[in-house]
């Protein structure tokens, strides 16, 4: 599959090499060009570097890593038109750290994230995913044999089913908990997430459901 990574920070890369590990073909893009010639040098032949249009045109399912504020100017960036009919991954969380740690939590009900990507876009298939862990288990959710739990939402089924695939095959136990909506659930177990792991120091955690 050819998947497109709007944003180059180090969730961007971490995906990529991942996506290319299974197979994919991946082009991942960034507002400065050479920036990843360092990186491109190790990440294997199957992943690419270009610009935001290049990655939104080149993906079959697109995925949008930047910061919450960069959000709009990104998906402009990539094209709207580029996007129509696509599956989009949205892993952004609603976090803001200009009055320090913890960060402040800043969605609030029917204002997820997830939602507005989705409002933003509304002839694409946004899926929330990838947003409620640290990149460092993103694409390795084994803990000592247990896959941690992954939570996915958007309102396509089918988009979900492929995004389901993709994470399964990291490894992860996926959970569809509905539809765009759920988002700011899932925005909010992030802020979770990272407020624990300020206050413990612990980076390689995920969260586990168990049901009996």
């Amino acid at each position: 599959m050819k998947i497109g990574i709007i944003g180059s920070g180090i969730v961007g890369k971490t995906l990529a090499v991942g996506f290319v590990s299974n197979g994919h073909q991946v082009v991942i893009g960034t507002r400065t060009h050479g920036k990843l010639a360092e990186w491109l040098a190790t990440a294997g032949p199957n992943v690419v570097e270009g610009s935001f249009a290049d990655a939104a045109e080149a993906g079959e399912v697109i995925i949008i890593s930047v910061n919450a504020e960069n959000l709009a100017s990104a998906i402009e960036a990539a094209g709207r038109d580029a996007l129509d009919g696509k599956i989009v991954i949205d892993v952004s969380n609603p976090m803001d750290f200009s009055q320090g740690i913890p960060p402040r939590f800043t969605a609030t009900v029917g204002d997820s994230l997830g939602e507005r990507v989705q409002r933003l876009l509304p002839r694409s298939s946004v899926v929330k995913a990838f947003n409620s862990m640290g990149f460092s288990v993103m694409t390795e959710p084994m803990f000592n044999g247990e896959a941690g739990t992954h939570f996915i939402a958007g309102n396509d089924d089918a988009a979900k089913s492929v995004v389901s695939n993709l994470l399964e095959e990291f490894g992860w136990e996926v959970l569809d908990v509905g539809g765009i909506e759920q988002a700011f659930f899932l925005e909010a177990l992030a802020s979770l997430w990272v407020n624990y792991s300020f206050r413990s120091g612990q980076r390689e955690q995920a969260f586990k459901l168990l049901t009996r």
